[in-house]
């Protein structure tokens, strides 16, 4: 088990994502519990809005994407805290692909993005968090990676990934006396859902799912998903043989559709 964290009162909190959707809701919350917190997103101007002020709000741009401009904004962290004890990785990009739409320029920016950021991010939070002996670090994945899903062909398998990226690095640190958490979401209304043209069953607000996160860092749990009537029955689905799974979600998900 994780350590459990039900008080974030000066806690030490790097969100990188912070700008929107889920980011933008956890930050909010995190500032209003007395946790100090690092926001960092592309967008600077958007990063200030969402701190409103906030006294324990420090503000460092950054692109995900890029390793320098990602570390640049730790080593500014650094410099102004020392430390962390919770470190958020919640960027995430999405763009809603089929077979027959496959663009590569496309797919590397979510690999990117999902994947090689969030391996960056760890990699310049992780010699810290051994050096002081204790914090957590947590990543915003998805259901989709539990299993292949129509409109998911990038998307899904940078989220499988991503989780056993968390899984690897849960079995390392853990013994350490480091939390790792990763964080498995339905639908929850985004700018990045708000591409889907399909019903989304379920739908959760960020606020809603920022909620349903910090309850989920007070639980101790590895793995924090929600909500949990979708959740489940999407783990029931990722356990069933190929030759149940594909007939049924074809049903379900609408796999159908032919290229223009």
């Amino acid at each position: 088990m994780n350590p459990r964290l039900t008080d974030w009162s000066g806690k030490r909190v790097w969100l990188l994502g912070a700008s929107t959707g889920i980011g933008a809701a956890l930050a909010g919350q995190l500032l209003a519990r007395g946790a100090r917190v690092a926001l960092s997103a592309r967008n600077a101007a958007r990063l200030t809005e969402v701190a409103a002020g906030a006294g324990h709000a420090l503000i460092l741009p950054c692109d995900a994407a890029d390793e320098a401009s990602l570390r640049a904004a730790w080593d500014a962290l650094l410099a102004a805290w020392g430390g962390v004890d919770v470190a958020l990785y919640v960027a995430g990009d999405y763009v809603p692909m089929r077979a027959w739409e496959l663009d590569t320029a496309t797919a590397r920016r979510m690999i990117d993005v999902n994947l090689v950021g969030a391996v960056t991010f760890a990699a310049c939070v992780v010699p810290q968090l051994l050096r002081q002996g204790n914090g957590q670090i947590g990543f915003v994945a998805s259901v989709a990676g539990y299993r292949g899903l129509p409109k998911s062909l990038i998307y899904g398998p940078t989220k499988a990934a991503l989780i056993n990226f968390a899984e690897a690095l849960y079995l390392d640190l853990r013994p350490q006396g480091i939390g790792v958490r990763v964080i498995n979401p339905g639908f929850v209304a985004t700018p990045l859902t708000a591409q889907n043209d399909f019903a989304m069953p379920a739908l959760l607000t960020a606020e809603q799912a920022a909620l349903a996160t910090l309850a989920g860092f007070a639980g101790g749990a590895f793995e924090i998903h929600y909500p949990k009537r979708f959740t489940r029955v999407l783990k029931l689905l990722a356990h069933l043989p190929y030759r149940l799974y594909f007939p049924l979600v074809r049903r379900l998900g609408g796999a159908s559709g032919r290229p223009r």
